[in-house]
């Protein structure tokens, strides 16, 4: 596992990274699909066991394993993709996130009324991710875009506009330079109490598909 977040741009042609997912649907491997192409590594793991995902890793192929939840969190990165109303299971079934880079690609809805949304005034959903992953450097990514709309992962795919937050700043650029590198065009919102609530469900920028035309840069 990464302790000191140090990747730049001039390292990515040489750095790999290994992705562990908590959950295994589509979510995850839609994001596999775009990291495998660059020579990083994935691990899978749902709450069924490795062997259940004897599938999934042979479609994904070379350079992805499935294997337990502590497995997938002792990687460089590790990525939160289960339904709202199992984060809490999840996260507790890892006993130590201190200093683990974890993405929090979950949208607080319920399966079963989607359209309640709840009381969104109070801490964003990310922040509740945070709070139970006590020492984690939490990162709100992928929740924003349907994930058959990056459903291309082909080197022509187009430059999505991809919305992240965190109160990690070295996690972020660690993260925002692969994401970048995969073929997103990334746009950092600020903390997550305050960008988090922008790209959290029920926020103004969620559900915004937005593909990069032209990025002036000074």
């Amino acid at each position: 596992m990464i302790a000191e977040t140090t990747l730049r741009d001039a390292d990515l042609q040489e750095t790999s990274m290994t992705f562990g997912f908590i959950g295994a649907g589509v979510v995850a491997q839609t994001i596999a699909r775009h990291v495998l192409p660059f020579g990083h590594e994935v691990l899978l793991s749902n709450s069924r066991g490795p062997d259940t995902l004897a599938d999934v890793v042979g479609s994904l192929g070379q350079g992805a394993t499935a294997g337990t939840p502590q497995q997938a969190a002792d990687q460089d990165v590790v990525v939160l993709s289960v339904d709202w109303a199992n984060v809490p299971k999840a996260l507790a079934s890892i006993p130590d996130w201190s200093d683990r880079i974890l993405i929090d690609a979950t949208n607080r809805i319920d399966r079963n009324n989607p359209r309640d949304l709840g009381d969104l005034s109070g801490p964003t959903s990310s922040e509740i991710v945070a709070d139970q992953a006590v020492g984690a450097k939490v990162v709100k990514a992928f929740n924003t875009i349907p994930m058959q709309w990056i459903d291309d992962a082909s080197p022509d795919k187009p430059k999505t506009v991809l919305f992240i937050s965190g109160d990690d700043a070295g996690a972020k650029t660690a993260l925002g330079d692969v994401l970048e590198q995969v073929g997103f065009a990334v746009v950092d919102l600020g903390t997550l109490a305050i960008g988090g609530r922008q790209q959290q469900i029920g926020g103004p920028l969620a559900g915004l598909n937005l593909t990069l035309v032209d990025r002036f840069v000074l």
